[in-house]
């Protein structure tokens, strides 16, 4: 046979085998241990998320599964390390949507949210909430829309960090409604809860779990929820579109991804046995006991969500005029 002719049939055959060897490694996937990517230190909510499932997963994939923390760069330094991983599904990454689709926007990520990762599903979302110190005296959002107007500046709100979920829910709720609120960050919600339960600052955005204890002590008032529905922890709690704010609905998630071109089998697999295990009661015991609610939902759901996120925030940050110095 002549080069020219056996050339092309060389390369054919090569995309055949390697098509061949993908399908079987995800017919037979997994065969060995599978590492989560968790980009917080360990001990913390975020961390606590994928410990809650990895030894029931791990059973029902045949494998042990690992957590593996690569906490710092908000996020960025994990979310890097899975985008160049191969695509094999054996190393995936806890994403948050801190990470993964709002500061994209406002730093220099080292990676494409949309063209580096395959999205698995999401885990679970954290419902977030507007507290107010009990000397504020605004104990609805129409409230605090006047009192805001009415004060010279507005009034404060503290948040987790600059361009976090938690921050950008306060300016999209400034947007939607009018409050004048000029944000206060810190280094972590704790110090944040700690600041506005001494009276320091007025207003708080925070996920449900860092603040629930002092809402029951009344040392907080819980204002709203910013999700689409009302929290199970706090049912008394209306949601920001019932106060005034239609359509507005934030919710901070956390979500597995696989590297871009990991096989689509795979990803489903992986997918369908996550699923499986946040159905189960023990461990939808745990996540609401974090003020977790689980989800699971399919690798196109959780794709549409985030490329949704994406723009969303985006459109934020530039009517919003947020910047990071």
């Amino acid at each position: 046979m002549q080069l020219r002719y056996l050339l092309p049939a060389l390369a054919g055959a090569t995309a055949m085998l390697a098509g061949t060897a993908l399908a079987d490694n995800a017919a037979d996937f997994p065969t060995r241990p599978i590492r989560i990517v968790v980009p917080f230190s360990p001990g913390g909510g975020g961390d606590a998320v994928v410990r809650n499932i990895v030894d029931k997963l791990g059973e029902r994939l045949g494998q042990q599964v690992v957590v593996d923390n690569r906490p710092g760069a908000s996020g960025f330094i994990g979310a890097q390390l899975v985008a160049a991983a191969p695509p094999d599904g054996y190393t995936i990454l806890m994403g948050f949507d801190g990470a993964m689709v709002v500061a994209p926007h406002l730093l220099k990520a080292p990676f494409d949210t949309l063209a580096d990762f395959a999205p698995i599903t999401k885990l679970n979302d954290a419902t977030l909430v507007l507290a107010a110190h009990p000397s504020v005296g605004a104990k609805t959002l129409p409230e605090l829309v006047a009192l805001s107007k009415a004060r010279p500046g507005g009034l404060q709100f503290g948040s987790s960090g600059a361009g976090t979920t938690t921050h950008l829910a306060g300016e999209l709720l400034a947007l939607r409604t009018g409050m004048r609120l000029t944000h206060v960050p810190y280094k972590g919600g704790g110090q944040a809860v700690t600041d506005v339960v001494g009276g320091q600052i007025p207003l708080i955005f925070t996920v449900l779990p860092t603040i629930a204890p002092f809402v029951s002590t009344g040392k907080l008032e819980a204002v709203v929820v910013a999700g689409a529905t009302r929290s199970r922890v706090l049912p008394d709690v209306p949601t920001a579109a019932e106060s005034g704010a239609p359509g507005y609905a934030v919710a901070s998630w956390y979500g597995l991804f696989a590297p871009a071109k990991t096989p689509r089998a795979i990803v489903e697999k992986l997918q369908r046995e996550v699923a499986a295990v946040l159905a189960l009661p023990e461990i939808r015991e745990k996540y609401a006991k974090g003020g977790f609610e689980p989800v699971g939902n399919t690798p196109a759901e959780f794709a549409a969500q985030v490329k949704a996120d994406l723009a969303r925030w985006g459109q934020v940050v530039k009517e919003a005029n947020i910047r990071l110095d």
